[in-house]
């Protein structure tokens, strides 16, 4: 006999409980932390149906078929319908391996062990769960994380949800028509819709376990997800300053000589990266080799010196090292050579070798890269499939591929998990280590509640072609849109070249930087990143310093400078809007239904967003095609170009020319831009007087925020707020809070 529980978590958010074989014992994913409130809920019964009542919620339950409404209790509307739940049995295996025949062989993303197959031995079953909702009245659908399926508005498409090199998972759906869901299950998934409703299925769960989340905007879902899963970290100030990496820097010379030109040039930069195989033995063990990295604490001080952060890669696969051997005297490691990020003794392991070589010696950030951590496709050749020869776009065959070796290494029940707890590890034991830097994480996959761990993930080993390029950019959005609000990309992409081989490996660009079509490629993308919550350079076949591509008065050596002063000048900004993802569970690079729930043209646009108040244009396109591009400006505003300070009304296409040096940019009418000057690094800003730019045309408010830009006094308060108000009727600018050095500038808009 099934089980099915119903419970207010908010006014707001009801948690759904089903299991068919009446035992509710949870899924234990770790995601929620929320504590429950003591909700004021009314019950009755009515014409075959329990209903019941929070101030914001009616959720009717149909007493024959247990399907629930969800009804938005102020206008009476249903917004979401769970129509049925279904479950199926799944066989589980384990492969049996030859471990006299382990071998490393070298993939492209990095050393793995291999091993002969023995035999396949069924351990039991799982179950499959399959619930499906009528969605009528909602025309559009957002999330679920970062996808290579190059969607933007999810309703009526299907998403293979498993994690991968190239996709992350987070299990959180959410629709401009005011409400989202939060699946709370560690497994692999597939999500599927028609245009009126969808299912989500769920390959191995204990139980159905899901949240619903009433939201007048989406914002209000996104708060509502940050309720149940925690707060978004606040991460350093440094982490919004520009970010030079490579595929990569081969000593403790070659990275201090390349911050050193950055310094000599005058460009600004706050932090530059040190990428695998630093090691002196083995594979991913966390110990520099003294002949290229003589002293480590003497590097990290060198950097520090020339006011930089240093941020390292690590693995979670250490491999025919000491490192290894010590996880594994301890029964500390898994199928495949990772170590188990699941087992807390395990994680402070990890911790002690990161703390003893990197942390304890200066280093300041961490890369956590492969935190999938297993990739099923990513050195295998795809056999052709319809006329496709690289298998690019076969991403069934590809999820199949990966849920299964993630299944076989960490259970299929937490397949999708590895990333959430393997940052959890280096978030509190840092913290418990020393709380005078703040933690950051770039990693390479996440999931539901990772931004309580200061993590930064990114889109994993894309390949340069325009194409990758115009489908990064929904995928990003779906991805911050789910409350996970930290996200960038490999500048230039990762793979420059086609090696002839691979599915992934299928650059465009052959000469890398030698060739102006692929300097063009990489210009446009460092003005589309520049708007990302970070701002970073990085790859492989080619270089990526600003050097590489020209020399001052030279068109892409300048336009890459241009937007690097561009993103310094809005440091005060972009850190008071951290500041508030953190406080108020703001996004600051959404979407456009985020703001404009009411306007569909939005829905599907994949290749605009907000940042703060700008509306963001990139240019995807090559010049040799084409020299201009269609923007379309949201209705409900006036918006002013940024470059021209020509007014706009909204609600119209317009089109505009894209010289190399700029992208078309935008600031909604009724905004207030703070800036500072141009500084080589973040905090040569402190002290610095603020610039208040005041784009006109509606009332107006920010808020300034201003801390230390590291440590963790901010959470005592050692904080300051200045708020600033702008009255458009009276032209005046009223200033609350903590003195700042100011100056006012109001834009005069041209018209149109």
């Amino acid at each position: 006999m099934s089980a099915l529980e119903v419970e207010f978590i908010t006014p707001s958010i009801v948690r759904v409980q089903w299991a068919d074989n009446g035992d509710l014992k949870g899924n234990n994913t770790g995601i929620c932390v929320y504590k429950t409130q003591n909700v004021k809920v009314k019950e009755k019964n009515e014409a075959g149906y329990r209903i019941l009542f929070s101030t914001d919620l009616i959720v009717k339950i149909d007493k024959t078929t247990d399907a629930i409404s969800f009804v938005d209790r102020r206008t009476g509307k249903i917004l979401l319908k769970e129509t049925s739940r279904i479950t199926e049995p799944v066989v589980q295996e384990r492969i049996i391996y030859d471990e006299n025949t382990a071998h490393m062989e070298e993939t492209a993303n990095g050393m793995v062990t291999v091993k002969d197959i023995i035999r396949r031995d069924t351990m039991g079953i799982s179950t499959r769960y399959i619930s499906r909702f009528s969605c009528e009245g909602t025309k559009a659908l957002y999330g679920l994380g970062a996808h290579m399926e190059d969607y933007m508005n999810l309703l009526g498409k299907t998403i293979y949800l498993t994690q991968h090199n190239l996709k992350v998972t987070v299990p959180v759906l959410l629709s401009p028509q005011g409400y989202g869901l939060l699946f709370d299950s560690g497994c692999a998934m597939k999500y599927s819709s028609d245009n009126s409703s969808f299912t989500m299925q769920m390959e191995a769960a204990k139980q159905l376990d899901y949240y619903f989340i009433r939201g007048e905007k989406m914002g209000d879902v996104v708060a509502g997800y940050h309720h149940l899963t925690g707060k978004v970290q606040l991460l350093p100030l440094y982490a919004f300053g520009y970010i030079q990496s490579k595929e990569r820097y081969v000593s403790s010379e070659d990275l201090i000589n390349t911050l050193r030109e950055y310094r000599r040039r005058h460009v600004p930069i706050d932090m530059i990266v040190q990428d695998w195989n630093y090691w002196p033995e083995g594979w991913g063990y966390m110990k520099m080799n003294r002949k290229h990295y003589p002293d480590p604490k003497a590097l990290a001080d060198s950097i520090h010196a020339m006011n930089a952060k240093l941020m390292v890669s690590i693995w979670p696969n250490p491999q025919y090292c000491p490192e290894e051997k010590d996880f594994r005297t301890h029964g500390y490691m898994l199928e495949h050579s990772i170590y188990d990020a699941f087992s807390p003794e395990a994680r402070r392991l990890y911790w002690k070798y990161a703390n003893d070589e990197f942390f304890s010696n200066g280093f300041d950030a961490w890369w956590c890269d492969s935190s999938e951590p297993l990739d099923g496709d990513w050195n295998k050749i795809p056999e052709p499939l319809d006329g496709n020869p690289y298998g690019w776009d076969n991403h069934e065959r590809r999820w199949h591929l990966n849920k299964d070796i993630l299944s076989e290494a960490l259970g299929a029940e937490r397949s999708n998990l590895y990333s959430l707890y393997h940052s959890r590890g280096l978030y509190e034991n840092q913290r418990l280590t020393n709380e005078s830097k703040r933690v950051l994480n770039l990693t390479r996959s996440g999931y539901a509640g990772q931004q309580r761990y200061a993590t930064v993930v990114w889109n994993g080993d894309t390949h340069a072609s325009w194409k990758s390029f115009r489908q990064q950019i929904p995928a990003g959005l779906n991805y911050m849109a789910t409350g996970n609000p930290y996200w960038t990309v490999d500048v230039g992409s990762f793979f420059v070249r086609n090696d002839g081989r691979r599915w992934f490996y299928t650059g465009e660009f052959q000469q890398g930087v030698n060739d102006d079509a692929y300097k063009e490629y990489y210009t446009r993308m460092f003005q589309w990143a520049t708007f990302l919550p970070m701002l970073r350079s990085h790859g492989s076949d080619t270089p990526r310093e600003i050097w590489q591509f020209g020399e001052p008065g030279t068109p892409y050596y300048d336009a890459i400078l241009s937007m690097i002063n561009l993103r310094y000048t809005l440091l005060p900004y972009i850190y008071s809007m951290a500041a508030q993802q953190t406080m108020n569970s703001y996004s600051m690079t959404r979407m456009l239904a985020f703001d404009y729930p009411y306007d569909e043209t939005v829905y599907d646009i994949k290749d605009e967003f907000l940042f703060g108040s700008f509306l963001v244009c990139p240019v995807t396109r090559p010049a040799s095609e084409t020299t201009a591009r269609k923007v379309y400006l949201p209705k409900g505003n006036r918006w002013i170009d940024y470059w021209t300070n020509k007014l706009y009304d909204g609600g119209q296409w317009i089109e505009v020319e894209t010289p190399i040096d700029r992208l078309p940019l935008y600031v909604k009418a009724g905004s207030i831009i703070p800036t500072s000057d141009i500084v080589e690094y973040s905090a040569a800003q402190t002290g610095k007087p603020i610039t208040v730019w005041i784009y006109p045309g509606a009332d107006a408010s920010f808020t300034l925020y201003r801390d230390a830009g590291d440590g963790y006094d901010f959470e005592k308060g050692d904080y300051n707020l200045t708020t600033l108000t702008w009255n458009d009727k009276r032209k005046k600018l009223k200033v609350n809070g903590k003195y700042i050095k100011m100056r006012t500038q109001i834009i005069t808009p041209a018209s149109d």
